[in-house]
């Protein structure tokens, strides 16, 4: 537990130190673990996905996921071409400088069921892009 606080406390401190240069998915990149998506591409991990995201995420980014406010849209080219670690890493920590808050208590299975649907929405329009609705 101490080890990971710490590891956060350094990954805050970086982040601060830096400027906070670049959005917080930019940003995550440069501390987020390498990763897979182990639900990705699978439909029923995406249609889990779309209502934890309508519950969890809609309040701030809207349920169409094209944001509101303060709150970025989660359908835009930023989140297509962030590595399954970089949005697993904003999912887990948050930030306290744009108010994304931290989903650390969703189980880790959840966490990656939403990414499984932010690829899928986020994916290029075409014949095999399935509909989770």
């Amino acid at each position: 537990m101490l080890r990971r606080l710490s590891a956060l406390a350094f990954a805050v401190t970086q982040m601060s130190a830096s400027g906070g240069n670049g959005t917080l998915l930019q940003r995550a990149n440069r501390f987020a673990p390498v990763a897979t998506n182990p639900y990705e591409g699978q439909p029923a991990a995406e249609k889990a996905g779309a209502k934890l995201l309508q519950y969890h995420c809609s309040a701030c980014h809207g349920r169409d996921a094209k944001g509101m406010g303060k709150a970025p849209p989660l359908v835009a080219p930023e989140v297509r071409n962030a590595s399954p670690g970089a949005l697993k890493w904003v999912l887990r920590n948050g930030s306290l400088t744009t108010g994304m808050p931290s989903f650390s208590k969703l189980p880790e299975e959840q966490r990656w069921q939403i990414i499984a649907f932010l690829q899928r929405l986020n994916r290029p329009p075409g014949p095999s892009s399935p509909s989770c609705n």
